[in-house]
């Protein structure tokens, strides 16, 4: 068998045709592939920020139908029973200063309670003689009744007096914890958003506002430590002391002698018992 020589120029000619077929490319198609992939990657960045924009909707939606947590629960709680006993009370009224919230601001202080917000609501119900609400932290909502004043011919140093008594059962929770139960604390921060709202525990929590401003009021231990951490603030200050004393005796003298009052022992019990409570021991010789 022969072997065929091919010339050396014929073979450079066949190797260079072939090395110029492995390396030509498609320009067009790549072009094509490339803008095919920009495209869906463009749609597929569009569809996200579509699904991200349709889920921050739903959940700004979904966050209207968040109850409030424990720390702002009891300013909602107190403002729908301030809204629901306004005709009785009449406290959307404009009624005279009495000069109560500069004086108070600074017993407050002189006192080293500092930063406390607080809002003096005057009603026309001698049926509520004072009374603090629960409200938020460091936030404190007073009643105070008009007629009580001007039956007690009361002092904006007397009135600071009372409202520093009711300041102290706030701070000590003594309302909160007669309302406060298992069904309530569960209550507090839900979202009820595709769920039927349970309108019966705001229901039972304003009825057990009522029980406590109009009927129960607090206990005698209660009514033990306030009175005493009175004693604690107010001793060395002999003309406020001084006035305290005084201002307990013209409120027992009250609820003895005015029909109106006689109901104030069984809020406070009782400006008798203070006065014992407060009074020196007297020495058995």
């Amino acid at each position: 068998m022969k072997k065929i020589i091919l010339p050396l120029s014929l073979l450079f000619q066949i190797s260079s045709y072939a090395q110029v077929e492995n390396e030509f490319v498609d320009f067009s198609k790549i072009k094509k592939v490339l803008k095919k992939d920009g495209l869906d990657e463009e749609a597929r960045i569009k569809l996200e920020k579509e699904k991200e924009k349709k889920a921050q909707k739903v959940k700004e939606m979904q966050s209207k139908y968040n109850l409030p947590v424990r720390s702002e629960f009891w300013d909602f709680a107190t403002e729908l029973w301030l809204v629901k006993n306004a005709p009785v009370l009449k406290w959307d009224i404009k009624k005279p200063d009495y000069g109560v919230n500069e004086y108070f601001s600074k017993f407050l202080n002189k006192y080293g309670h500092f930063g406390v917000k607080f809002r003096v609501l005057y009603t026309e119900s001698p049926n509520v003689t004072h009374m603090a609400l629960p409200s938020s932290e460091n936030q404190f909502t007073f009643l105070i009744s008009v007629p009580f004043i001007r039956t007690m011919d009361l002092t904006k140093a007397e009135i600071s007096l009372l409202m520093f008594e009711d300041y102290l059962r706030i701070k000590n929770e003594y309302f909160i914890k007669k309302i406060e139960d298992k069904s309530l604390m569960d209550f507090f921060g839900t979202n009820y958003y595709g769920k039927k709202l349970d309108k019966e525990i705001l229901k039972k929590v304003l009825a057990k506002y009522d029980e406590v401003i109009w009927d129960k009021g607090f206990e005698v231990s209660e009514q033990y430590t306030v009175t005493k951490s009175m004693e604690s603030y107010l001793r060395n200050d002999l003309e406020l002391w001084n006035r305290y004393m005084d201002l307990l005796s013209k409120i027992q003298t009250l609820v003895k002698t005015n029909i109106l009052y006689k109901g104030y022992n069984k809020i406070y019990p009782s400006p008798e018992l203070q006065i014992k409570w407060l009074s020196p021991k007297k020495e058995i010789l």
